[in-house]
């Protein structure tokens, strides 16, 4: 229970269904914006106010030094590496759906849920989480990694649901204010531009990297950046340079400290290196005729097939289409329809030539 609009439709629609719920906030990051004057977050007050309104039984999961010692650290460490995180990929797996199961078992409860809008289905006894009704708020990218232990256990209320008609249900339930609140924050511990943050939490960061050259494809000294954590595959905005022309990121070298600039049609491209795959069945996965994949979450879907693992542990990818901005530390989530048979991380493409000049048939 998060107090906010998804987490408390999703508690209402369990309590109509029958459901004995019982509440767990977990205090993972405190933005200082949002304590009150005694320390604590608002959204703990929220989550405490609306678990009394319905009678629920409510619990607060502290865990704030792991959070701060596994989910950013990795979030600072992959932009130290020239990659672009995704902390909730990350955050699910290992804290959100970890604790919600710990919580169940010392509550003796059968059930987890949360206000993810995707839902499940389970077939030849594997469970699958399928894309949720809104299409703009689908949140199966980011749940690819969770087991199936998990997801066996798992409802998801709002799944089936248009967020304007959840508003709309909470309006009618009586919580109107509630309805009328705005999204919460994309990444929760982060305010603002994720450059202040690596900043804040990493305060010698500048002197570690400092200002480095941007080049073009042929390693021609462009201008100077201010350093390559600071910027990611595709970014066109706020490059601080001038060249006549539209100039988009094409790669982040960690080890020379360079940003290469080019055109837009310098980042298509119809495949991709991938690592850490995780499959629902694997024997299924490489006979489906389907495939298709989202190298990130507001991206639709493409068609693609995985054709090798072309080294332990990375695979080669190879798109219906081009695509552009394949982007490093982002996840790459593999469906058939709207069912999610595996995802993994996108890895770096460095060498991709080598494997796509030896590409003779799909490892089926």
């Amino acid at each position: 229970m998060s107090g906010g609009i998804d987490s408390t439709a999703a508690c209402l629609m369990l309590q109509e269904q029958g459901f004995e719920v019982v509440g767990l906030t977990m205090r993972v990051f405190d933005v200082v914006s949002q304590l009150d004057e005694g320390g604590t977050p608002q959204f703990v007050n929220e989550a405490r106010e609306v678990a009394l309104r319905l009678g629920v039984e409510h619990h607060v999961a502290d865990v704030r030094m792991e959070f701060r010692d596994k989910i950013v650290r990795y979030f600072i460490d992959e932009y130290m590496q020239g990659r672009t995180p995704n902390p909730c990929v990350m955050c699910n797996p290992l804290f959100k759906f970890r604790l919600l199961t710990e919580w169940a078992d010392r509550c003796s409860c059968d059930y987890i849920a949360t206000g993810h809008y995707v839902q499940t289905v389970c077939e030849d006894g594997y469970y699958y989480i399928v894309t949720g009704d809104d299409v703009l708020k689908d949140q199966s990218y980011f749940l690819w990694n969770l087991g199936q232990e998990v997801l066996s256990c798992c409802l998801f209320p709002l799944g089936g649901w248009k967020k304007s008609d959840v508003r709309q249900y909470l309006t009618d339930e009586g919580f109107e204010l509630k309805a009328k609140e705005g999204e919460s924050m994309e990444v929760c511990f982060i305010e603002g531009d994720y450059r202040d943050f690596l900043r804040c939490h990493c305060p010698d960061i500048d002197h570690l990297v400092g200002p480095g050259k941007f080049v073009d494809m042929a390693g021609r000294t462009l201008g100077t950046h201010q350093g390559y954590p600071y910027y990611t595959i595709g970014q066109r905005k706020g490059l601080g340079i001038a060249l006549g022309k539209p100039a988009y990121v094409l790669k982040l070298n960690p080890e020379k400290n360079t940003v290469m600039l080019g055109d837009a049609d310098e980042l298509l491209t119809r495949y991709m290196l991938v690592e850490h795959l995780c499959l629902v069945d694997k024997a299924r996965f490489y006979e489906e005729e389907n495939l298709s994949v989202r190298i990130r979450y507001r991206s639709r879907s493409v068609p693609c097939k995985v054709l090798r693992e072309v080294e332990e542990g990375k695979w080669l990818v190879h798109f219906g289409e081009e695509v552009s901005a394949v982007t490093p530390g982002q996840s790459a989530v593999f469906y058939v329809g709207n069912r999610l048979v595996g995802g993994a991380f996108i890895a770096s493409q460095r060498g991709i030539g080598m494997w796509i000049d030896n590409v003779s048939k799909p490892c089926l």
